[in-house]
């Protein structure tokens, strides 16, 4: 009986989650405007989308800044791992402290936060400044995910390269680097998602002349819902599950189970 209950549970919590998603992708392929009735399969409101000036422009700004942010921080994220990694046991968990802070800390926080920052500094919000905030909540997930395979790496590999006549830079390229390519790449893909979903700090970091996919959606939204927008919500949705499955698969072989 315990086990049942716990079944029906998760069931239901995952019902409660995805039906919701689901019913959006079908109505994302009904010809007619009416969420009620169901007036045939059509692609219309696909093509419409794709027709939008004010949606690419969006597409655009989104997909630019997720690389943007996503290759910048990998850089910074990982080159901040390796000088945490080498620092003394308190310093070294002092850091990691201050670093796992900002993911614990709700959006909307962070947000609010680098908007009065722009504010203060009489910087106009726009591009740059979104640009800016991603790869600022984007580090902290990088140094996250680079830090386990630094602590698997033999420690005295590097000195070992110096010791063969390396560089100090000779042996970041071709000792530690190899060594924790699958957490910078894993670090890469989830920075890439983050930027690619987010919408509370993108909302407070911008403009609204320029806008992300998520940010335009919300302003769209308060005028009423389009049918174009289920078709962009549900491209956004298998979009981002994809890259979710990918890095979920990388981080598990990354990380075996012990046996």
């Amino acid at each position: 009986m315990k086990k049942f209950l716990q079944r029906f549970y998760i069931i239901l919590i995952l019902l409660f989650l995805y039906v919701p998603i689901l019913v959006l992708i079908v109505q994302s392929f009904n010809a007619g405007k009416s969420r009620a009735k169901w007036e045939g399969l059509s692609f219309v409101w696909y093509e419409e989308l794709f027709k939008s000036s004010a949606i690419m422009d969006a597409l655009k700004v989104t997909v630019t800044i997720a690389l943007l942010a996503a290759v910048i921080s990998t850089v910074l994220g990982t080159l901040a791992a390796i000088g945490i990694y080498a620092m003394k046991k308190r310093p070294q968990a002092l850091m990691m402290t201050l670093t796992n802070i900002p993911m614990t800390m709700p959006d909307i926080v962070t947000g609010i936060s680098l908007m009065l920052l722009y504010l203060f500094f009489r910087v106009d919000r726009g591009y740059w400044t979104m640009l800016l905030a991603h790869i600022t909540f984007d580090i902290p997930y990088v140094i996250l995910s680079v830090m386990p395979k630094l602590k698997q790496m033999n420690k005295f590999s590097y000195e070992a390269a110096l010791d063969l006549g390396c560089t100090p830079g000779q042996a970041l390229r071709k000792v530690i680097l190899p060594a924790v390519k699958p957490g910078v790449v894993t670090g890469a893909m989830l920075a890439f998602t983050l930027s690619l979903d987010d919408f509370t700090i993108s909302y407070f970091t911008t403009s609204p002349l320029v806008q992300n996919l998520s940010t335009l959606i919300y302003s769209q939204a308060r005028k009423g819902i389009k049918p174009t927008l289920n078709a962009l919500s549900a491209l956004m949705f298998i979009t981002l599950l994809v890259l979710l499955l990918i890095v979920n698969r990388r981080t598990a072989d990354n990380h075996p189970v012990k046996s």
